[in-house]
């Protein structure tokens, strides 16, 4: 360091997913992009390569006056906002809790907000060891550092028992935790908690009465999952729990209304009691006020004029439900030549990403790209975009990617 200081910064280190899609972006500029899979990108594509955008939430923004993108913001959000994102995270289906809503720049800033909220400077977060890099970056930068377990156990499910060990080993260190679950279709894997799973999470919880629980689920991919209420059912065990666990939900406009530049999301809590409702309005206004101040007005009155508006709302779902048909086909495609091709994979459901285990996950992403494939590395194994290729391409990389693991790793 020159000037700044590190605090715990891994600085200068090249960003792997930017750099393998720059790899990608220079192989089609020679090759063509008909000859070139950039399985890479994190966001849904269609299948010409352009983004996938709801033109009914253009048509939104289209109707809002210059105050709506000009005027500051309350620090929370607007009023509206706030029972709108009730609305598009539980529907119509309200949970018995006291919920409260406070706005993020996104799904990151809900992560920020809950871990400078709800864990001490020098405390560990608890995921698994299958997350989204960036929570490890969201804890560090404030002091804070990341404990994983193992998410699957040798069958390909939950490994409850290993959560459970790591849980009560950082309890016995610590006097709560703030735990992240990221479902349904989690990033990297595509994998859904299912309600067995939920059931071993909550009793798991429940063991540790003199311990504050944080548990914070992370449902970036919750509209481009499946059933809308099929995949809100797990809600529900949310409630009713002892007062000394506190769930905690990152909603994300990003992916569920194509907003990803317009940076709109927010944190909410299903608290038991009404004090510690509050308690959460209180911390997460000053903890927003210190970091990004006031949130996007243009993106938050949208949403809350999509969901005013029936026949808006109505286009917004059918519209996202074309997509989500397209989305669940490329990644059916792609699981189906996985298991033709004898290829392992983590257990999928649905979302944006596949991920292969593997040993030597670098060289394979390596070997991979003489096939003229871009993946993403990730420690253990290789994430697959599946949402930003087509449903050809899905299915001609499981045995390409096959015979890369086994060159490398003969």
């Amino acid at each position: 360091m020159i000037m700044a200081e590190a605090n715990g910064r891994t600085i200068g280190k090249p960003d792997k997913l930017f750099g393998v899609s720059s790899l990608a972006k220079q192989r089609i500029a020679e090759a063509g992009k008909e000859n070139v899979i950039d399985a890479t990108i994190g966001v849904l594509l269609t299948d010409e390569g352009k983004l996938a955008v709801l033109s009914s939430v253009i048509e939104g923004l289209r109707q809002l006056a210059p105050e709506d993108f000009a005027e500051y913001a309350p620090i929370a959000g607007i009023p509206s906002y706030g029972e709108t994102v009730k609305k598009a995270v539980f529907l119509d289906e309200q949970p018995d809790a006291f919920v409260e809503t406070c706005f993020t720049p996104g799904g990151t800033g809900a992560l920020r907000n809950a871990v400078s909220c709800y864990t001490k400077p020098g405390e560990a977060v608890l995921t698994g060891d299958w997350h989204w890099s960036p929570y490890r970056v969201i804890a560090e930068e404030q002091g804070r550092r990341l404990e994983t377990y193992s998410l699957f156990d040798g069958e390909g499910k939950f490994n409850y028992k290993a959560f459970g060990a790591s849980l009560t080993d950082l309890l016995n260190r610590q006097e709560g935790a703030l735990i992240i679950i990221n479902t349904p279709a989690h990033n990297p894997t595509g994998y859904t908690f299912t309600a067995d799973d939920w059931d071993r999470v909550i009793e798991t919880i429940c063991k540790f009465p003199d311990k504050k629980i944080r548990l914070l689920v992370d449902i970036a991919y919750l509209d481009f999952s499946g059933d809308a209420r099929a995949y809100r059912a797990f809600f529900k065990k949310l409630t009713g729990l002892p007062e000394n666990i506190l769930p905690l939900v990152a909603f994300s406009a990003s992916k569920g209304f194509t907003l990803y530049g317009m940076r709109c999301g927010a944190l909410l809590c299903m608290a038991p009691t009404a004090e510690i409702a509050k308690e959460f309005k209180d911390a997460c206004t000053v903890a927003s006020r210190a970091s990004w101040s006031n949130g996007n007005r243009a993106a938050m009155t949208v949403l809350s004029n999509i969901f005013a508006d029936e026949n808006l709302l109505a286009k917004v779902t059918e519209e996202r439900q074309f997509f989500l048909d397209a989305l669940r086909r490329r990644g059916k495609a792609f699981m189906d030549a996985a298991a033709a091709a004898g290829l392992n994979c983590c257990p999928y459901d649905s979302g944006f990403f596949v991920t292969v285990p593997c040993e030597n996950a670098e060289a394979v992403g390596k070997e991979l790209q003489k096939y003229d494939i871009f993946t993403i590395p990730l420690g253990e194994g290789v994430r697959v975009s599946v949402a930003s290729i087509t449903e050809t391409e899905c299915a001609r990389i499981p045995e390409k990617l096959k015979l890369a693991i086994e060159a490398v790793n003969a």
